[in-house]
Parts: C-alpha cells; structure tokens; sequence
C-alpha cells in the first residue's frame, strides 16, 4: 500500500489497539503458543502482532512506514507478501493475514498460498480475517483499493482449490469496521466473541492449513 493510502482511507484510529488487544486476550491467545513462531501478512500498523506474545513475531507489508508502528521485538521486512524467501522452511506456526487478501487480484493471492506452503510448520496454520462480501456487499468498495470480493464460501473454495484444507469457518467474526457507530470496549468485544448472536458480523475468519507439501 502507498504512504497516501494511509492517509486517506487507512488513516490512524487508537480503537484499533483496543480491538486487537482485546482480540487477543480472548481469542488468539489460545491459539498461539508462547514457542511459536508468528508471521502477520499485510500487517499495516502491526496492531495484531503487537499484541502477541511468542517466540518470534515477523511482519510484513509493501508499506515502508509500517516498521515505526512496530512494537519492540518485532521483526520487519518491507516487501511484497508473495515472497517469503526470508523466512526458514517449516519455521512458522502461526500466519496471520488481516484484510489482505481482497486487495489482491487472484494470481497474486495464489502466489501467496504457494510461497507460504513450505514456511509453514507441521502445526502451522494460516487465519485469514476479511470483510465477507455476502453480509458487506454495501460497503465492500467503499475501499478503492478492494479488486476481489469473497463471501465465506468462495474464500473456501479458493483456498481448496489452491491446496489448502480449510479447518474452521466463522462467517460473521467481527463487526466491519471500528470506524462504526458502535462502542469498542474489550468487555463488549469478549462478549461479542462469545454470543452465538453476530447482528453486526460483517467481517469472516477462516483457518487453514496445507493439504499436501
């Protein structure tokens, strides 16, 4: 992403920490062990990696400004996410890609399942978190850098057709944006996660790993 992108579309916003925090606490932390090795793909301001606690924490994104949000001990690369040559074959348990994957057209998405493959370890899992078009289709291009629209179902579907089993499905995960009238507060979010009700769901939450190496 361009620097002017994350002035105008992409632009600050504190309750992004407090969502992430938040998300972390009461989601991922029981996702990700404290030995893992965790990559954030796309990692904008490093809200999620900032708020894990692992062994090693990798980000990386085309936006060179990204590194100064970084917290301490978090690694950087600035670069394309289609090439993983940096990271060690089998090193990485845990990849996270937050509202990446629809700002790729597919040829370029594919080239990201096929480079991640062999970096992944035998555990190794890759979350993806994006609006779900099917619940978003209002908003979805809203965002001038969106090229691909995916519902639960085709983002699946996708996945297997590039060799990836696809291990857990949440269509409506998180409300779309914390740029929404709704409150963000960690009790509301802990609740949110736990209510079988999502009324606000707009954005899915895929797991998937390699069906074959």
């Amino acid at each position: 992403m361009s620097s002017a992108y994350h002035e105008s579309r992409l632009t600050p916003d504190a309750k992004r920490d407090i969502v992430w925090q938040a998300l972390w606490r009461f989601h991922f932390s029981r996702l990700i062990g404290p030995d893992n090795c965790v990559l954030d793909l796309g990692c904008g301001y490093g809200n999620f990696i900032n708020s894990v606690v692992a062994r090693r924490r990798i980000a990386i994104d085309s936006w060179p400004g990204f590194p100064h949000h970084l917290a301490a001990g978090v690694e950087s690369v600035v670069g394309d996410v289609a090439d993983l040559a940096f990271l060690p074959d089998r090193g990485v348990d845990f990849v996270m890609a937050s509202n990446l994957f629809e700002h790729l057209h597919q040829p370029d998405f594919s080239r990201v399942l096929e480079g991640l493959r062999p970096k992944l370890s035998d555990r190794g899992v890759l979350t993806i978190l994006q609006p779900n078009y099917r619940y978003a289709y209002r908003e979805y291009y809203d965002d001038y850098t969106h090229v691909a629209p995916y519902s639960h179902i085709s983002l699946a579907d996708f996945l297997t057709a590039n060799g990836y089993e696809v291990l857990g499905v949440k269509p409506r995960f998180l409300p779309l944006s914390v740029k929404s009238r709704l409150p963000v507060s960690p009790w509301l979010i802990a609740a949110y996660l736990a209510s079988p009700f999502k009324p606000f769901g707009k954005q899915m939450l895929l797991q998937a790993r390699p069906a074959y190496r």
